[in-house]
């Protein structure tokens, strides 16, 4: 290892024994080339012209073992050494749960209840880079649609994708909380996060949603819980051969049950009823869970193979190109 490098493949440097035996095949080769005449007197002979370039004439094996030094170095992959440097971040483990069903097309959010949701959601994701994050999803059945994961960009793309109609309709608050406990549960780190949002009260599912509730405390889980609606009724779009028309339709959030989920776990609730409120509560949660962690960061390493690379196509045509032109001169 070079001061500041490192070689990803040292191996290739045992190739260098190639240069000596390149020389030494070059030396004997000369020697062989060279012939001897004996005569009695050498007055017969004129001064030999001195040759200026008979100095150069060993040019073109310097250059052809540099160029080979080049790409052996080249060959054995260069790179800037690792930068190590322990310092603190912030790190959590969170699970979104959010409800997709048909009540959350009501149209009290813009666009709708389920829209506003995911972009607020993917804003709140994207601005803890440092966490591992993913979402289930629930109707009336539940499942994971992105596990854990600290690849935001796939999360996010994962995200866009729900859509209402994914699963069959209703509301399992306690099956969506189970299964992001499920999802959290093995998890070491030691904060660990649920963002429950849902537009209804439980009306599916086998678990109830204390029970589950119960489940994410003995797993030393916080739940924070969103009810997201507006008071009172909310325009809500029905299809008809006439074009999409709209209802009001009650607001039917279950905030009894919502805040005894939060309190048991050692959460919070949360009301929405516009998309500014939503964003509020991302941002209020989002400055609740700080958990400061020690990390060891490090600096990519970079390739460096090129400039070596490089080195040896110069040096081999620098080498072909004189060969053929100016040091002819020295090999006649």
């Amino acid at each position: 290892m070079f001061n500041g490098l490192e070689f990803a493949h040292p191996g290739f440097f045992w190739l260098l024994i190639i240069i000596p035996a390149m020389v030494a095949w070059y030396i004997w080769r000369a020697q062989l080339l060279q012939g001897s005449l004996s005569v009695s007197a050498a007055k017969g002979f004129a001064l030999p012209v001195k040759n200026n370039f008979t100095a150069f004439r060993h040019l073109s094996i310097v250059l052809r073992s540099l160029a080979i030094i080049a790409l052996i170095f080249a060959l054995a992959r260069p790179q800037s050494s690792l930068s190590w440097q322990n310092s603190t971040t912030e790190g959590i483990d969170i699970m979104i749960a959010s409800d997709i069903s048909g009540s959350m097309l009501a149209e009290d959010f813009q666009p709708n209840r389920l829209e506003a949701g995911k972009n607020i959601a993917i804003d709140f994701i994207e601005n803890r880079p440092d966490d591992r994050i993913g979402l289930v999803i629930f109707s009336g059945e539940s499942f994971t649609q992105c596990p854990l994961t600290i690849d935001h960009d796939v999360l996010v793309n994962l995200y866009e994708q729900i859509h209402y109609g994914m699963i069959d309709d209703g509301t399992a608050i306690g099956m969506g909380l189970a299964t992001a406990v499920n999802r959290l549960k093995d998890s070491p780190t030691k904060s660990k996060v649920i963002i429950l949002l849902t537009d209804g009260s439980n009306n599916m599912g086998s678990i109830a949603p204390l029970t589950a509730a119960q489940i994410a405390k003995t797993f030393d889980i916080r739940v924070y819980t969103v009810g997201i609606g507006t008071h009172g009724f909310a325009p809500y779009p029905v299809k008809t051969p006439d074009g999409i028309q709209y209802q009001r339709i009650p607001v039917d959030v279950d905030e009894v049950t919502l805040g005894k989920i939060a309190d048991i776990t050692g959460g919070e609730y949360f009301r929405a009823t516009d998309n500014q409120t939503l964003k509020n509560i991302y941002q209020q949660i989002d400055k609740l869970e700080k958990a400061k962690i020690d990390v060891r960061q490090y600096h990519k390493k970079t390739e460096l193979f090129w400039p070596f690379a490089l080195a040896a196509l110069l040096l081999l045509s620098l080498e072909f190109i004189l060969k053929n032109t100016w040091l002819r001169g020295a090999l006649t």
